[in-house]
């Protein structure tokens, strides 16, 4: 039997992000996918060597990788809607689940026990562990809002605000650290990060 969870999961480059908004520049879900694992990695670096935590750094980056697999069929839900009151945030949160067991029964036997942290482990992983990768989800939004502001995109102006105030509330020092020493060059030209 032909297994069809990794051309799902292929098709997340196809989901569009920022729905609401006009965006200078598009982003789907694969990208901010693979953005969330390399902020995920290095914000449980951070932790590990600045902070001396023990974060499980290869665990927090697979399931970093796979945290909005889900959107493969309920697609990109902007938050706005999503959290506009706590019966739509309920009902998605059941067909996201119902979504997962979908995507999970599409691997093979063998392998499905690897994945199912992965694709089911939002409720099931450590609770710090969580909170890093919801930070690296945030801090992602935020490198888009700024993105899209250095073009003079205003459209962005208040999701900006409103993901500083989520970030601030996670109250993280890795965070802190990398809005502090990393951020900043996010909002530099290519010319300004060559000198």
């Amino acid at each position: 039997m032909d297994s069809h969870f990794f051309a799902y999961m292929y098709r997340l480059r196809y989901i569009k992000r920022w729905s609401l908004m006009r965006n200078v520049v598009n982003e789907n879900v694969a990208e901010h996918s693979f953005h969330v694992a390399m902020l995920t990695h290095v914000l449980c670096t951070i932790g590990n060597e600045i902070y001396g935590r023990s974060l499980p750094v290869d665990q927090a980056v697979s399931m970093a990788l796979f945290h909005d697999a889900t959107e493969v069929f309920t697609g990109d839900i902007p938050t706005p809607v999503k959290h506009q009151n706590d019966d739509i945030l309920s009902s998605f949160r059941a067909i996201e689940r119902h979504a997962s067991r979908k995507l999970l029964g599409m691997m093979p036997q063998p392998l499905r026990r690897a994945y199912e942290p992965l694709i089911e482990g939002g409720q099931k992983v450590e609770p710090e562990l969580r909170k890093i990768i919801k930070a690296a989800d945030l801090l992602d939004g935020y490198i888009k809002c700024v993105a899209e502001l250095s073009t003079g995109n205003r459209e962005f102006a208040i999701a900006k605000r409103q993901i500083e105030q989520s970030i601030e509330e996670l109250n993280l020092p890795e965070v802190k650290y990398f809005l502090e020493h990393l951020a900043p060059s996010f909002e530099k030209t290519l010319d300004e990060l060559s000198e």
